[in-house]
């Protein structure tokens, strides 16, 4: 693993990322973000539980040996990583398989010895057979209950306590109790049940550990899919062959038909198609043209190009995306502080019951044995695996759906507060249209107009130009020899071509809908080219969707009256136009002051303001860094329909949430009154505390589907 910390200094804060492995349990969490915030310099930690790391923001002069050594000092063994560094992070599934694989083996065995018990056996016999378990079961008990015994352990000799250790006292008395009855001749000893909770323990921890994986496989899926390198022009025109880690912004990049991009970058040379399934889960490749935007890990299909790298390493889309990934179980939700609040008086309760049991079955006559068996059960029993999955295993689940659906959500938080949504408010150009204009009747030109228009185009950066340039381009039109170019902002662009004056600019006769560029050659009529902006694939079809999950929608645009009422009609719903930024902020103030939740979706620099004050916020990926930073949730591709997808998965997600808990307390209703009441065994108590975990699990499974 590198050892090396990602720290991003601004403005004399720096943020270390540290994994902790040894994470167990809600009450974990507690403790390590405020052991750390107690620190000084350390500003903020925020757990992920999922990943099993913890983000520290802090001054510059905090030290990363410090954080490694107050987390140790907390009971947790900590590691700082590096950003970009893959790591396999499956060696804790990997032990927990193997120590459930001898516990349950063992549990078969002590279960077959004990059946000559069971039948009656008596006397030498009876003795034998316990000897014979005993032999199988305290190795096991050994070997498979490692992982409960280290974190007791570590909790416990720095003055704490968390779920593993009542765990721990159960398994030991247990175990000792049944090891007393062997040697001293007793008629039972309950090493069956040892193994058994260990066994049933093992299952549910690693069942937990193997969905925890399942998410952040996600994560290094993706930072896999870039290339290794790529093959680098140098400024002598001699190439060699550059690693991901080594590229910069400006190097060029040669590109193969059949390979993975290592860099994001734009095409400078060459025309192809580009398979981006990976960001937009289109199957359909696209065509790509110089001047065209390709990512790191798309792959060109079908033939070479030459790319200009603007972002590399850390700085790419996937990257980017993988740390929304990554951050999506960080910040925790109402329903997950719930459940922590719950976690963290765990300890001290199952204890003062199982005391109190012990206390009690002494006073009402029963012996030491006896009551030292209930109490086990009781601390067997109340392990609160089943409430601290409740959450965390429903929105791991749901995340992990909707990633697989293009929608990637920051934190869990937003799935509840997109659940509660009521209102959805969404800017028009590049939210509910693409955002990238195409000219319409191009076609009436003969041949050398759209040459000439071709070499004008291609040398504005104008969005206009460029989307001449691009539907030229697509018919292989060849640039005319044009000379003595000019572009005149405001105006347009303006040089020579056959001695004669040519320009393509800006048609000021066009009404306030339309948008449209005016091409003249010499003293020959002009001709006006007009655009059209149209609206996201399925955005009828989702307005309609979101109407039958009983959301009102309305656009609220800085857009012309004139171009936003079209769309409006279009898609039949209310809007309002001519926005300023602050004049959006306001509206969404006011429908939070009529008790409206609202969920704003838009794009632009200009809606950075609404994403942050919406009670939730979703954009496209085609959004600015600000918009894509202010929102909840961002989905890939150019379809609509993700918003609705959404907002059912997240309604789900809370049904699904509201039912473990149900699960979860019930469970805990039942079992312990009757643990106290004497009517449970070690064996039982462990069968029924392992179930409810699975029984959790099993349900948030359900969401698997959830974006369908």
């Amino acid at each position: 693993m590198n050892a090396e910390a990602q720290i991003t200094a601004t403005q004399a804060i720096a943020q270390t990322r540290l994994s902790v492995p040894s994470m167990r349990c809600a009450g974990c969490i507690t403790k390590i973000e405020k052991g750390l915030s107690a620190v000084p310099g350390v500003i903020d930690a925020r757990v992920n539980f999922t990943s099993k790391r913890v983000a520290v923001s802090h001054g510059v002069e905090v030290q990363i040996p410090l954080l490694v050594t107050s987390l140790r000092d907390l009971g947790f063994e900590a590691q700082p990583i590096d950003d970009g560094t893959v790591i396999d992070e499956h060696e804790e599934s990997r032990a927990l398989l193997r120590a459930m694989a001898v516990a349950g083996f063992a549990a078969m065995n002590i279960m077959l010895l004990s059946v000559s018990v069971w039948s009656g056996a008596t006397g030498v016999i009876r003795d034998m057979f316990h000897w014979f378990s005993a032999l199988i079961a305290l190795p096991t008990v050994l070997y498979s209950g490692r992982p409960f015994f280290r974190s007791a352990w570590s909790v416990v000799r720095h003055g704490r306590t968390n779920m593993d250790v009542p765990i721990t006292i159960g398994v030991v008395l247990v175990s000792g109790l049944s090891l007393y009855e062997t040697i001293t001749g007793g008629a039972h000893a309950y090493f069956d049940g040892a193994v058994m909770l260990l066994f049933f323990l093992l299952t549910g921890r690693w069942l937990d550990s193997v969905m925890r994986d399942r998410a952040r496989d996600g994560v290094t899926a993706l930072l896999r899919q870039s290339a290794p390198g790529a093959l680098v022009v140098k400024p002598d025109g001699q190439t060699e062959w550059v690693g991901a880690r080594d590229l910069a912004p400006g190097m060029r990049m040669l590109v193969a038909a059949g390979e993975r991009l290592a860099a994001d970058g734009l095409v400078e040379e060459g025309r192809s198609s580009f398979d981006l399934s990976l960001l937009t889960g289109e199957s359909q490749p696209e065509t790509v043209l110089p001047g065209s935007v390709v990512h790191a890990g798309t792959l060109n299909v079908s033939a070479p190009v030459t790319v200009r790298v603007t972002a590399a390493g850390a700085d790419t889309a996937i990257a980017d995306i993988a740390r929304i990934m990554e951050e999506a179980a960080q910040t925790r939700s109402h329903y997950v502080r719930i459940a922590d609040r719950a976690a963290r008086y765990y300890a001290p309760a199952v204890h003062t019951l199982a005391l109190s049991a012990f206390i009690g079955w002494m006073i009402m006559g029963a012996g030491w044995h006896q009551a030292l068996m209930i109490s086990a059960a009781v601390l067997i029993i109340t392990c609160p695996c089943a409430l601290g999955l409740a959450v965390p295993a429903a929105q791991i689940v749901a995340v992990g759906s909707l990633m697989r659906a293009g929608i990637l959500v920051k934190d869990g938080s937003a799935l509840e507060r997109l659940a509660e949504a009521d209102h959805v408010l969404l800017d028009k150009t590049g939210t509910l249209t693409l955002g990238r204009p195409e000219p319409v009747d191009i076609g009436m030109l003969d041949q050398r107009q759209k040459s000439v228009m071709m070499a004008l185009a291609r040398s504005s950066r104008h969005p206009l130009s460029q989307a001449l340039r691009r539907s030229l381009e697509a018919e292989g039109i060849v640039a005319a020899d044009i000379s003595e170019l000019v572009e005149t902002p405001g105006e347009g662009l303006f040089a020579k071509y056959d001695g004669e004056v040519v320009s393509l600019g800006r048609a000021d006769d066009t009404d306030a809908v339309t948008l449209a560029s005016r091409l003249r050659i010499g003293n020959e009529p002009a001709i006006d080219i007009h655009f059209h902006d149209a609206l996201r694939p399925q955005a009828a079809e989702t307005i309609a969707a979101l109407r039958k999950l009983g959301l009102e929608a309305a656009i609220i645009s800085g857009d012309r009256a004139a171009a936003v009422a079209e769309v409006a009609s279009e898609l039949g719903i209310g809007a309002r136009a001519g926005l300023s930024p602050k004049d959006k902020l306001d509206a969404i103030t006011q429908f939070s002051a009529e008790g409206r939740k609202v969920l704003m979706v838009g794009d632009g620099l200009n809606d950075g303001p609404a994403l942050a004050a919406g009670h939730v916020s979703m954009a496209p990926a085609s959004a600015s860094d600000a918009g894509q930073n202010a929102a909840d949730a961002v989905w890939m591709g150019d379809g609509l329909m993700p918003v609705a997808i959404a907002i059912r998965a997240a309604r789900a997600t809370l049904r699904v949430v509201k039912e473990n808990f149900v699960l979860a307390i019930g469970y805990n209703v039942i079992a312990v009154p009757l643990a106290l009441a004497g009517m449970v065994t070690p064996l039982i108590a462990a069968l029924a505390m392992s179930g409810s975990s699975i029984i959790v699990v099993g349900n948030a499974l359900r969401l698997r589907s959830a974006a369908r």
